[in-house]
């Protein structure tokens, strides 16, 4: 509780809002009203009622349970592609910045190459060439999503390999590894938290995009992203369609952008109102 007061108002209020989405995709097979996939093409672009709370899609599905299994995908790629962008990322990054000299520019202008090409378009290229599956979005955004970390990472390792601390465990024999891993990553994974967190909201909108284009997660699995490409074509006669899995990405982006600004103010110690 006492690191909880730390945080703003809006910081806790995205976190509260992006548990509430976790629990909710946990759950999804206790709490789902229907089954996701179930067809009643006799009922097909109803709106809301007491039955079917946010009413039916094109092929009469339950849009309220496609949109609690679809919290499953969206949330997995994000948290899977962060996790695996940061941990090659940061671990690049790291070493090369503290080891410097012609490993530390090949680094670097990979990593200019990667950032030289817009991550959704690299993406829509990888996916043409992979295929459509989960596997594939996952691979697709890491191939894109690595770069930044590994930048990050190594500006800030620049700034702490003259530290004394640094200098004292090399005067004393410990190997690069050792000191990359026991004294620059403990020190720089601060700003790299809140990149992560912010990351992943990027990660669930581009996941979103790529299934709307038909080129992410494939039907019949549900996936906000193409349950907006699905309810599209219907937009004037059954609005909820698209309005529903809208809102529901901008809130989970929104709240991880509450949630990574509040940790940002909290492990920055220049920003002493928080501290």
């Amino acid at each position: 509780m006492r690191v909880l007061k730390r945080f703003p108002l809006s910081a806790r209020i995205g976190m509260v809002i992006l548990a509430l989405f976790v629990i909710v995709a946990l759950a999804a097979p206790l709490i789902s009203p229907h089954e996701p996939n179930d067809q009643d093409l006799k009922r097909r672009l109803e709106g809301p009622s007491w039955e079917n709370l946010l009413g039916r899609d094109e092929f009469g599905r339950d849009t309220l349970s496609r949109l609690i299994y679809g919290a499953r995908v969206s949330l997995t790629v994000g948290a899977l592609v962060v996790s695996i962008s940061l941990v090659i990322g940061v671990s690049l990054g790291a070493l090369v910045g503290y080891c410097g000299g012609w490993r530390d520019e090949a680094a670097m202008r990979v990593v200019d190459i990667v950032l030289a090409f817009p991550g959704i378009l690299l993406a829509i290229g990888m996916m043409a060439v992979l295929g459509q599956s989960l596997f594939n979005v996952v691979l697709a955004l890491c191939i894109c999503g690595w770069a930044p970390y590994a930048r990050l990472a190594r500006g800030e390792a620049l700034s702490i390999r003259t530290r004394g601390y640094v200098l004292a465990a090399e005067s004393l024999g410990a190997s690069t590894f050792r000191i990359v891993g026991r004294h620059i990553l403990p020190n720089i994974i601060s700003p790299i938290l809140v990149r992560a967190t912010l990351g992943m909201a990027g990660v669930i909108v581009a996941e979103s995009a790529l299934s709307f284009l038909g080129l992410g997660i494939q039907p019949p699995t549900a996936s906000w992203g193409s349950m907006l490409n699905g309810g599209r074509i219907y937009l004037l006669v059954a609005p909820h369609l698209v309005f529903i899995p809208g809102v529901t990405i901008m809130l989970v982006v929104l709240s991880l952008n509450f949630f990574g600004d509040g940790l940002r103010d909290v492990l920055d110690p220049r920003r002493g109102e928080y501290v």
